[in-house]
């Protein structure tokens, strides 16, 4: 698939007392910037932001004037696997967050601070601190929508169809190569993207669109009820031409309701779904399908500048990946945090703060 078996070869055969390195080629797409705003990005406007720029390979090359920026990247690429030393491999990611889900519109409707004060947005500050969480987010839905495991909005198909339309004028006008693998979340709302965006694309018929779902793609695990997986058999039933990976438990085994999973922990576990992709996957080109907590945490793994993805938009990276002798040294993280959930409606709440619950029960065993 790929060009360069350096990391696959050497993982799948070499001593266990080695360890990856990850790091993002910076200079190539306009995200790798510090100037680029992510919150007025847009992927779909900018030929997923990559750089208007002349490489050196376009000079060690036959004439490329009548190639595409697109086209002269992937050669690019092409040669820096071809070139690169034993144990070193370089890989595109597109990473794509969901289209808008119901607990999105849900969280709009009712507010951070009541939907759920350790929401993205407070993530980071609140993750290990006991802080009370707000009602809302703990609830299947409300009786009009059901945030659950979420499915698309309308609008979250929409955005979804544009980037199906945008890939396929991508294949036309810059004659861009298709993703070579397809790995997906398990949450329903980005199985659902997955189909929308390339299901319907001529590709090629060497890397069809028969994606792997994997377990530690989904989204950061807290008590919230859309980061609840369906079953097993529920996900055959709905997507039957998607691949499951072998240790896929029926039911979901990580989320509990109770209990949330620090920014540390979910870093680990991007780290090793990564490691897995690289020591298992020979393709360069990989498209991914999962969230905005999750992708900003693959972002923090590679070294990328913070970027965060408005629903639906796709972040294109270049990744290089070193085989480090010796195992990588341990270190010592809180995996899970017990927070204090609100049992009613919040009483008050402050905006971009807390809620203030008008009854609570401790989580804490």
């Amino acid at each position: 698939m790929g060009d360069s078996h350096n990391v696959q070869q050497i993982i799948t055969t070499g001593s266990s007392r080695r360890h990856l390195r990850f790091s993002t080629v910076p200079g190539y797409f306009l995200q790798d910037l510090e100037t680029t705003n992510a919150s007025e990005f847009n992927y779909a406007t900018s030929n997923f932001g990559l750089i208007s720029q002349t490489y050196l390979t376009d000079s060690a090359h036959s004439p490329h004037s009548h190639l595409t920026q697109w086209q002269r990247f992937e050669r690019h690429v092409r040669t820096l696997n071809r070139g690169s030393p034993s144990g070193v491999e370089y890989k595109v990611l597109f990473m794509a967050r969901h289209g808008e889900g119901y607990h999105n519109v849900a969280e709009s409707f009712y507010g951070t601070a009541a939907w759920d004060v350790s929401s993205e947005s407070h993530l980071l500050r609140t993750a290990l601190v006991d802080r009370s969480q707000c009602y809302w987010a703990q609830l299947d839905g409300n009786g009009t929508i059901t945030w659950a495991d979420a499915i698309l909005t309308e609008d979250g198909i929409a955005q979804a169809k544009v980037a199906n339309d945008f890939w396929a004028h991508q294949f036309t006008t810059q004659k861009m190569v298709a993703p070579q693998s397809y790995y997906t979340s398990p949450l329903t709302r980005c199985l659902q993207t997955a189909e929308i965006t390339f299901s319907t694309l001529d590709l090629p018929q060497k890397y069809p669109f028969v994606p792997t779902i994997k377990e530690l793609l989904r989204e950061g695990i807290s008590t919230h009820t859309c980061d609840r997986r369906s079953s097993r058999l529920d996900i055959q039933r709905r997507f039957p031409s998607y691949k499951i990976e072998d240790d896929f438990a029926l039911h979901d085994p990580l989320w509990t309701g109770i209990r949330a999973e620090t920014p540390a922990a979910q870093d680990v576990r991007s780290k090793e779904v990564l490691e897995a992709m690289f020591a298992t996957d020979s393709s360069t080109y990989i498209s991914i399908t999962s969230h905005s907590g999750e992708i900003a945490s693959l972002l923090r793994v590679l070294g990328h500048r913070t970027f965060s993805l408005n629903t639906g938009a796709v972040i294109p990276v270049l990744v290089k990946a070193e085989i480090l002798p010796g195992e990588e040294p341990a270190t010592s993280i809180q995996q899970w945090t017990t927070p204090t959930l609100c049992t009613a409606p919040p009483a008050t709440s402050i905006p971009n703060d807390e809620c203030v619950c008008s009854g609570s029960v401790s989580t804490s065993t």
